[in-house]
């Protein structure tokens, strides 16, 4: 049996996700007139207290998008350095949108208002035009961590005063949300643009959204024609995605009850130096330099367990829809006798 910690991506469908699938009404999307498309891009803006969405490929399209629509060429975006749309997108920021980079040097992904302000460019011919922030949540290199919503209202303050934009990376947002107080229509009212990701922890097998105003849609499906996402009988896709809304969003605390009980038994490792707070789905630690990252790998892939190398002596494990209490006891088992 084949245990895979790589990533919250590796899920197939449930049944149930199936056969809605298969159940779905269809047509041409780039006509918009894929009724199930349609019907998901209705229910996840509304979700959000958006007025459109669009559905997409994936997260990377729709982050592009999102920063595309919101900045000119020549502009700068604000982010933590160690955030997706800057380390694994592929360089598309420049690629794309034609924009620079202004890193952050926050908390597992987190900044603060003051961050941001110390880092907006002055009205300067010499420097490029400061236009967006944008925020992870929940931040993948910062293991799964969580934002304090009202840091984010502080960010969102600053940009009105700064006349910026605030785009949310929202890949695992739901993880955050079923975590906190807050609801998806909180985040609809802080950000300009949302991306969420249907294919992570809410086990569909294909798509992502961006969320914003109806303005903003548009020139989105513009953007993605030009991308190359535009999708045909894509609500087969869609159904997918309409099905893990409804089914698989507050499930998600069952991956991060049992992130953290396997964070326990890494923690307890004499050959692990160090596991970030486990605050969702996420677990994050740093080797003593007594082995290497690829041969604790190693060692795992001979007991068929797969997890990645997440940075220099540092490894990654992500639990999901497809990893249950069984399989949680017997990555347990190898690691206590392995390590």
């Amino acid at each position: 049996m084949k245990i895979d910690l790589r990533s919250d991506t590796v899920t197939r469908p449930t049944k149930g996700m199936l056969e809605a699938m298969f159940l779905a009404k269809v047509g041409d999307d780039v006509f918009q007139e894929d009724p199930t498309v349609n019907m998901l891009e209705e229910k996840a803006a509304a979700l959000f207290g958006k007025e459109a969405g669009l559905f997409c490929p994936s997260g990377t399209m729709t982050n592009q998008i999102a920063m595309k629509v919101l900045t000119n060429p020549g502009d700068e975006i604000i982010c933590d350095k160690t955030a997706h749309v800057y380390n694994y997108e592929g360089g598309g920021i420049a690629f794309n949108s034609g924009c620079s980079v202004r890193l952050l040097n926050g908390d597992r992904g987190r900044f603060t208002r003051i961050e941001v302000d110390q880092n907006i460019n002055p009205d300067n011919v010499h420097h490029p035009p400061t236009s967006l922030v944008v925020v992870e949540n929940t931040s993948n290199k910062g293991g799964g961590s969580i934002w304090d919503f009202n840091k984010i209202e502080q960010v969102r303050k600053l940009c009105d005063q700064n006349n910026l934009k605030l785009h949310l990376d929202g890949a695992r947002i739901f993880n955050a949300i079923v975590e906190t107080d807050q609801t998806p229509d909180d985040y609809g009212r802080v950000f300009d643009t949302i991306s969420i990701c249907l294919s992570k922890g809410l086990g569909a097998p294909v798509g992502s959204l961006v969320l914003g105003s109806a303005t903003v849609i548009k020139k989105a499906r513009r953007i993605r024609k030009v991308f190359g996402g535009g999708m045909r009988q894509a609500g087969y896709l869609a159904a997918a995605g309409i099905y893990a809304l409804d089914h698989h969003v507050t499930r998600l605390k069952d991956d991060h009850a049992r992130a953290k009980d396997l964070a326990e038994t890494v923690a307890s490792l004499p050959v692990v130096k160090e596991v970030l707070p486990v605050e969702t789905n996420i677990i994050v630690f740093h080797l003593h330099d007594v082995i290497s990252d690829m041969d604790f790998l190693n060692i795992l892939s001979k007991h068929n367990i797969h997890a990645v190398q997440f940075g220099k002596q540092t490894i990654r494990m992500v639990t999901h829809l497809d990893f249950d209490d069984e399989q949680l006891e017997k990555v347990k088992t190898v690691l206590k006798s392995a390590f």
